[in-house]
């Protein structure tokens, strides 16, 4: 290969053409023996970033970008008519939906014809080309179902190709989960780390077979290939939009400017310098890049010439094609590939150039789309429940909302501000359609569980968006006139579950009764200062109003709540709750234990700072210190910190006293422990009684920028376990992957960024071990996290730059907030949970609790006078009262479909080897789950559900793997489902997907 590029000055062939009419050859197909040019024109369509989603489709707002996506779609179509040999791919449904929509039936059945022919095809097929690094596993399933479903219906098709090109970093989940599960034969990309690229370039590893799950192992692994120049365009000068400045290809001879041999001399060139990074005699290049093809013949008329004259010339054979038509290829080489464990992450695309920051930027926004995202599981349960309503409201525009905000500019924090406010605004009202969704659900399973019998509602239930800033009006009602306040507490979990409830009311005096009457325990703490003068401002803020009640205390209580089902409970006025203990805020020699149950933490009486983390049940006792910190963000012009990436200039404690202050408050049902570190970070420690995990909650903000810097705010947990530089996070919320700290399994690591280089996504958790004990953390969101030092665990909670770091965005990540006559800084507040375990004992703990995080109890409320005594339905169970789902299964989708269909999804949380007990083949007996409902039919899908599993498999490449003896392992999977037993097997980390048809007769529901 490396004599190609002399070969191109002694093989070239002269062309001189005349002006008159030229009738191009772009027919050409593989010629064998020859380097095949794989021309793939494509348009990359972000679903909002410098401009919204629908700035971008209608082609408003070009001050700041001049992109069109309608414009390239109207002029695509003619373009391909005009050639039969002319191809083009085509990605976010968000945007093709929104044009389709428009067009007449005559231009629908010129599409589709176009679609069959193999002229326009759908690659990747999500509403988005959704983030891999801040985007949770079920949320990205979502969003390709959702886009999936909409091909399928329009076009009866199934994409074959996984299309990731932007995403800043590749996860393991996205390539054996959202690749190979979802029946892709291949998935490309762009971005890589810049060492990576140039190690893999130089021994022609660019191209890999992936195995990202060591439980799925083989059955999982998928064909990838990572672009050689780090991007998704076309090589240097072959550019063709109308107002790009590359060279056309100018053919008239009797026009200035003629320059076809200088153009196929560069074509050549340019094949010969990518094939000898490319393994085999094929190489793809993407023709296009963002919001290309505005005017497509542009480009269809250079490239037709550029085909014509390199295959006269014949040096290389260039061709139009498609990722489908690459792979293929590859694939009939028959050639073993280089194998690929582990991810992609983090990503670097040059010497300090990092991108790790972007995995907390917005965390606000992080943590509406997560809590949005539990919500939907819920809320689809609720739907199905009481049957969809075709009339009215649905969960589709909520639905809609969460798939475009997966996009790897919305989630990832790095779009302009007025777009992530956009965001914000189609996630708020897609909640508040689903919001009715949920109350009219409830208020039919309360008057009875068979939805045939629910003909009118007859209690309103409210609901409370802004509880996390002690914000809920349906609670803060005077209960000393007699009025009562019914509250449902909803588990989407498929186990039963017990959890202490919070809500803020405006009465002391108050007890708590359950469905039968009885009263339980309950717990009075006063809301502090600091959560009033947020909740004042947030909640002006959100709703334009102040506040018109002030809530003083939060009152608590332990729901116990069935699966897939709810618990009723009533609050009413009456001396029954437990006032909690105040502790005085002073300091003496004595040190401060917290906690009422097994777990306990203490604190020093001298300075207010965390010593000890005890277990009095597992004999954990481990020396543990917590403190804040920020870095402050570069300002160097060669690379800030910005949006996008993390790049710190000096480290400083946050901490405005040597004595931190502290205030307690102990009750029956937890503890809890007030510090004050500086006065714009505030923290709110709990120890429930009947837990044995630590409740973080952080207050961070306004950061303060008076002195000029920006600053990434972290929290450090300090221990003496001996980690030797090794710790864990989750790819995804799904498999944890092993990190080593300065670091690369697959390139010797020259370390420049010794901190940005060694952060990690985080979605579910982070933990790190030695020889005896484990401490896990896990998230309410994604952040950023590390294990920068042994024995400490790093997590970045808050972002505020003031320069943009110049990779597009053009803003600095700079978030205020405006109400009530001010404007100030973002303060975010969010929560992190620790637990330290006996080695190999976390996973329990980590694995079930992460699905309480991503799946919290439902409340709703509903004011009820003094003679009301309880509803018809005070509980409710879908499932079998002696039924519940394994501990390591999970419902990750339960949903009625607009045909009557119900989609349902059971998710194995285990991987090989994690737990002793709970790594093994589960089963989950679906006549239980659904004991009131006749199971008519039922397919096994694919991931995305658009085709049964059997032909997925069926039609599925296999592929050959250096170092390999058999080209396909027989991984350990669940059998297939036997249509009578009904029961469903799950292998570790599998997740299996159906379609079920019920009998319209609903069997008679028994209450408990």
């Amino acid at each position: 290969m490396a004599a190609f590029g002399v070969l191109a000055m002694v093989l070239s062939v002269c062309f001189v053409v005349e002006g008159k009419y030229i009738v191009y050859n772009t027919s050409a197909g593989v010629v064998p023996g020859k380097i095949n040019v794989h021309l793939v024109p494509h348009t990359h369509d972000d679903v909002g970033w410098l401009k919204t989603i629908d700035q971008y489709y209608v082609g408003s707002n070009n001050s700041i970008q001049v992109a069109c996506v309608q414009n390239v779609l109207d002029s695509l179509i003619p373009a391909l008519l005009a050639d039969k040999n002319r191809k083009f791919i085509y990605v976010e449904q968000a945007f093709f939906q929104r044009w389709w929509r428009q067009q007449s039936d005559e231009m629908k059945e010129t599409v589709k014809m176009l679609v069959s022919l193999g002229q326009l095809e759908f690659i990747n097929g999500g509403m988005c080309m959704h983030d891999e690094a801040a985007a949770h596993y079920i949320d990205m399933i979502d969003q390709t179902t959702l886009g999936h479903w909409y091909i399928k219906r329009d076009f009866n098709v199934t994409p074959r190709i996984g299309w990731q090109i932007d995403p800043f970093g590749h996860s393991a989940v996205q390539a054996y989960l959202l690749g190979a599960e979802v029946g892709f034969d291949a998935l490309y990309f762009a971005r890589i780390d810049y060492q990576d690229r140039a190690k893999r370039s130089a021994e022609k590893k660019l191209e890999v077979i992936w195995q990202g799950s060591k439980s799925r192992g083989s059955s999982s692994q998928i064909f990838t290939g990572a672009f050689y120049a780090g991007n998704y365009e076309p090589p240097t000068d072959f550019y063709y939009e109308v107002n790009d400045d590359s060279p056309i290809v100018q053919d008239d001879i009797e026009l200035f400017d003629y320059n076809v041999q200088e153009r196929v001399d560069a074509f050549v060139a340019a094949a010969y310098f990518q094939a000898n990074v490319t393994r085999s005699n094929h190489i793809m290049w993407t023709m296009g890049t963002d919001f290309k093809y505005q005017y497509a013949n542009t480009w269809f008329r250079n490239m037709d010439k550029l085909i014509h004259y390199v295959n006269q010339d014949g040096r290389v054979n260039a061709l139009y094609s498609s990722p489908s038509i690459y792979t293929d290829v590859k694939h009939a080489l028959d050639e073993s590939w280089p194998p690929k464990l582990d991810d992609y992450f983090p990503y670097a695309d040059r010497i300090d150039g990092y991108w790790t920051g972007y995995f907390t930027s917005r965390p606000t926004s992080k943590g509406f789309i997560r809590e949005l995202s539990g919500y939907y599981l819920a809320a689809r349960q609720l739907e199905f429940f009481r049957g969809r309503n075709k009339s009215g409201p649905t969960t589709d525009s909520l639905a809609d909302a969460l798939a475009v905000v997966q996009h790897h500019d919305a989630v990832t924090g790095t779009a302009k501000q007025h777009v992530a406010d956009d965001y914000a605004k189609r996630l708020s009202m897609g909640y508040e359609e689903s919001k009715d969704v949920v109350a009219a659900s409830l208020g039919c399973l309360t008057q009875s569980p068979l939805s045939s019998e629910c003909k009118s509602l007859v209690t309103n239930f409210n609901q409370c968006p802004l509880l996390n800033i002690s914000y809920c009006p349906a609670t803060e009602v005077d209960l000393s006139v007699g009025k009562k306040i019914a509250v449902l507490v909803y588990n989407p979990l498929g186990w039963k579950r017990t959890s202490v409830v919070r809500i803020p009311v405006i009465n002391e005096n108050l007890s708590v009764s359950d469905s039968s009457g009885k009263l339980i325990l309950s717990q009075l703490l006063p809301i502090v200062n600091a959560s009033l003068s947020m909740r004042k401002f947030y909640a002006s803020a959100y709703t334009g109003e102040s506040p018109s009640s002030v809530a003083k205390y939060w009152l608590a209580f332990t729901a116990v709540v069935p699966p897939l089902g709810f618990s009723t409970y009533v609050i009413s006025s009456g001396q029954s709750s437990v006032s909690t203990k105040f502790v005085p805020n002073s300091f003496d020699t004595g040190d401060i234990e917290i906690g009422q149950g097994n777990l306990k933490l203490i604190y020093s009486g001298k300075d207010g700072k965390l010593m000890k983390y005890i277990n009095g049940r597992n004999s954990v006792n481990v020396s543990l210190e917590q403190s804040y910190s920020y870095y402050v963000g570069s300002t160097d012009e060669l690379q800030a910190s910005g949006a996008y990436i993390f790049r710190p200039n000096g480290t400083y404690t946050i901490q405005s006293k040597e004595k931190i202050p502290l205030t307690v408050f102990r009750g029956p049902l937890y503890d809890e422990v007030h510090q004050t570190f500086s006065s714009w970070v505030y923290q709110t420690t709990r120890v429930y009684k009947e837990k044995e995990h630590a409740e973080v909650e952080f207050t961070v903000g306004p950061i303060p920028i008076v002195d000029g810097n920006g600053k990434e705010i972290v929290t450090q947990l300090k221990t003496m376990i001996g980690n030797n530089k090794t710790f864990y996070t989750d790819s995804n919320g799904r498999d944890f992957l092993e990190r080593i700290r300065n670091y690369r399994a697959d390139w010797d690591l020259q370390v420049n960024q010794p901190i940005a280089g060694n952060y990690y996504p985080i979605n579910l958790g982070i933990y790190i071990k030695d020889r005896s004990t484990e401490m896990s953390v896990l998230v309410d969101r994604s952040v950023g996290g590390s294990s920068i030092i042994d024995g400490e665990v790093e997590i970045m909670l808050h972002r505020r730059l003031l320069q943009d770091d110049g990779r597009g965005v053009d803003e600095a990540l700079n978030e205020t907030v405006c109400a009530l006559d001010t404007c100030t800084g973002l303060t975010v507040q969010g929560k992190y949970y620790l637990r330290f375990d006996p080695l190999g004992e976390g996973s329990k703990w980590r694995r079930s609790f992460g699905q309480e995080i991503y799946s919290p109890f439902l409340l709703a409320f509903s004011e009820q006078d003094d003679k009301w005594t309880n509803f018809p339905t005070p509980t409710f169970s879908a499932m079998d009262p002696s039924y519940s789902l394994p501990d390591n299964v999970a419902i990750i989708t339960l949903q009625e479909l607009q045909d009557g269909a119900v989609l349902l999804r059971l998710a194995h949380l285990y991987e090989v080897e994690e737990d002793k007990d709970l790594s093994s083949l589960a089963t989950v007996e679906l006549k239980r789950v659904f004991p009131h409902r006749k199971i008519n039919k039922i397919k096994e899908m694919s991931l995305s559900a658009n085709q049964e599993r059997a032909e997925m498999e069926r039609k599925r490449l296999s592929w050959k793997v250096e170092g390999s003896d058999t080209e396909h392992h027989s991984d350990s999977r669940g059998a297939p489902i036997d249509h009578v037993k009904l029961v469903v097997e799950l292998a570790p980390m599998e997740v299996r997907t159906f379609i079920l048809d019920f009998n319209s007769d609903i069997v008679q529901h028994s209450t408990r």
